[in-house]
């Protein structure tokens, strides 16, 4: 993001991909930033158009066996997505987003489809669908309170060389091999709906942050903290 420009969020395929509140996530962004002061200019991409390289942060939702196959085919022809985020550009993927964003993906009969091969990662279908409360302790590595979030899914994704797990899960199935989500770079995939942002507000900073280049200024979150704790203290055993 440059100093004297908008901060510029990308919402891809609202059309294909936005169940279960996901673009939330945009408004949780939107209202964070306006709220440090810093402008912020949002663009939604629907399936027929081009996705534009010039973004900040890109987001992406979840969805249903089709329409995950045909934002697939059309993120892979058209290409925009991967010069943005070797332009620098951050990326929050949820549920088929996030496996859209691998190598490969179950399609409606468990078949493997193609991702776009942004990330090395790989999904395919569980033996059942993973549907509740999903809470986990994030990598220490980027400083982010404990993840809650509800799940609702049959994936299985394993992760590949350099890829890490954003959390390892004290409640829900997440990856299936008692991890949830992943991260690489500016990248972060999750399987959380609620929508994510919106209940982890630490991870729409981080985004921020990545996009900004710069430490964020506080905002007063305490009311929100209590509920989150309350929330937490129902979900998490013991």
């Amino acid at each position: 993001m440059q100093s004297d420009s908008a901060l510029r969020l990308v919402w891809i395929y609202p059309d294909l991909l936005s169940t279960y509140g996901d673009q939330g996530n945009v408004l949780v962004l939107e209202q964070r930033a306006r709220r440090r002061g810093i402008p912020v200019e949002t663009v939604h991409v629907r399936s027929a158009d081009p996705v534009p390289e010039s973004g900040d942060i890109y987001l992406i939702g979840g969805g249903e066996d089709r329409p995950q196959i045909l934002a697939s085919e059309r993120l892979r022809r058209d290409g925009g997505l991967h010069r943005a985020i070797q332009r620098g550009a951050a990326l929050l993927a949820v549920c088929a987003g996030y496996q859209i964003m691998g190598t490969t993906f179950g399609g409606e009969e468990g078949q493997p489809v193609d991702g776009i091969g942004l990330i090395d990662i790989s999904s395919g279908r569980g033996a059942g669908r993973a549907v509740g409360e999903l809470a986990g302790e994030a990598d220490p590595a980027l400083g982010i309170p404990t993840l809650t979030g509800f799940e609702n899914h049959m994936g299985v994704t394993r992760l590949g060389p350099g890829v890490r797990p954003l959390a390892h899960t004290a409640v829900g199935t997440g990856n299936g091999d008692g991890t949830e989500g992943c991260y690489i770079g500016k990248i972060v995939g999750t399987y959380l709906h609620g929508p994510a942002l919106a209940r982890n507000p630490g991870l729409a900073d981080l985004l921020l942050t990545w996009a900004v280049g710069a430490q964020l200024p506080p905002i007063d979150d305490s009311w929100f903290e209590r509920l989150r704790e309350e929330r937490l203290a129902a979900v998490l055993p013991g």
